[in-house]
């Protein structure tokens, strides 16, 4: 029978996000029914809000998230009732061409749920990313939910169905870091600080951060940042380069989303080393003004990092191990908890830079 719960959807571009009654129906054949128990407040929901990624209104906003599975639907092996997972929006086919060259994170025709979660009056609802995790419960493709060793906290195992994924992702699997490179990040939010984590777990001898706020700047040092440039008292490119003995870093990894910036990591970069963007970029934005003979006479590599490459299978769990151990310190990803109707006001805390993660509990 289908339930109705509370979630937070936006109706319209621009518009505060609302509470509303959602119908989550049962679990078809290959679905998932997970209460939801933690969900971050990502970027991509405010562009959600904000009709950057589309405009199929109205939204279940959400997507970061952790909870038990509920129920599932015919043929469903992989989770079952009661188990935790952490959501995630790229449930591979392990049918498509990525997938048959054995490289699953490329997925070209990843999973969602069939049926659609609407409001009580029968209008259907977008999930943001295949998710809609700003709910009590919601529907996902049984793919989308990969099982975790249920002692970790949801509010810090959340993270990685996003944010945290796509930053230590792109660190060490776009990246390709190796011990005793040198690495810059240049962009201290987030993903930006799990880009950091990464690229110290990974080995580096020298992370650098960069940033605008002073603040952001300390903050990166926890994660493992071992210097810490402000983009705003001089030219990072060549702050960058001072710290790497005039060469630039072996890895330059763009956490911001915006084309001045990926310019400065492009240049801030040593010969043939790599350039990994992985902030999101609004649509209007275009390519940064860069020379030809520049892109070829450097060498190395740019790559876009998409959800840091990641198979959520494999890394998850690894992670979560990681981090119940003591070596990956997911909980000072999380600035502060909050209540489903407190969305709004996250979102406001976001875009002035309050906060790491607003997560709400549920």
């Amino acid at each position: 029978m289908a339930q109705e719960v509370r979630g937070v959807v936006a109706h319209a571009k621009g518009e505060p996000v609302s509470i509303e009654t959602i119908v989550v129906p049962d679990p078809g054949p290959g679905e998932a029914v997970v209460a939801v128990q933690a969900c971050g407040v990502c970027h991509t929901d405010l562009h959600y809000r904000e009709g950057a990624i589309n405009d199929d209104f109205p939204f279940l906003l959400g997507h970061e998230a952790a909870g038990r599975v509920e129920s599932v639907g015919a043929g469903v092996t992989g989770v079952q009732p009661g188990d935790f997972v952490i959501l995630n929006w790229r449930a591979v086919c392990g049918e498509c061409r990525a997938c048959r060259k054995g490289k699953p994170w490329y997925c070209f025709d990843t999973h969602n749920a069939t049926q659609k979660m609407s409001l009580s009056d029968g209008t259907e609802l977008s999930p943001a990313l295949g998710i809609g995790a700003f709910a009590e419960k919601t529907l996902v493709a049984a793919g989308q939910a990969t099982k975790v060793d249920d002692r970790a906290r949801p509010e810090a195992a959340g993270l990685l169905g996003c944010g945290v994924m796509a930053g230590y992702g792109a660190a060490t699997y776009t990246g390709g870091i190796e011990r005793g490179d040198t690495v810059a990040v240049f962009g201290c939010g987030g993903v930006g600080c799990a880009a950091i984590a990464g690229a110290s777990l990974a080995g580096a001898r020298k992370v650098i951060a960069v940033d605008l706020d002073p603040k952001k700047l300390e903050l990166a040092r926890t994660f493992g940042a071992t210097d810490a440039v402000d983009a705003s008292a001089g030219d990072p490119v060549e702050a960058v380069r001072a710290l790497t003995d005039g060469f630039g870093a072996d890895v330059c990894i763009e956490a911001v989303g915006h084309p001045e910036v990926l310019r400065q990591a492009f240049f801030a970069r040593d010969l043939a080393g790599t350039v990994v963007q992985v902030g999101v970029p609004n649509p209007t934005m275009t390519m940064p003004d860069i020379p030809m003979i520049e892109f070829f006479g450097r060498g190395g590599a740019l790559k876009p990092s998409w959800y840091g490459d990641c198979l959520p299978t494999r890394d998850f769990p690894m992670l979560i191990d990681l981090y119940l151990s003591g070596r990956f310190d997911l909980d000072a990803f999380v600035t502060e908890t909050i209540a489903l109707d407190e969305v709004e006001a996250a979102f406001h805390k976001m875009e002035r830079g309050e906060v790491l993660r607003s997560v709400v509990t549920i």
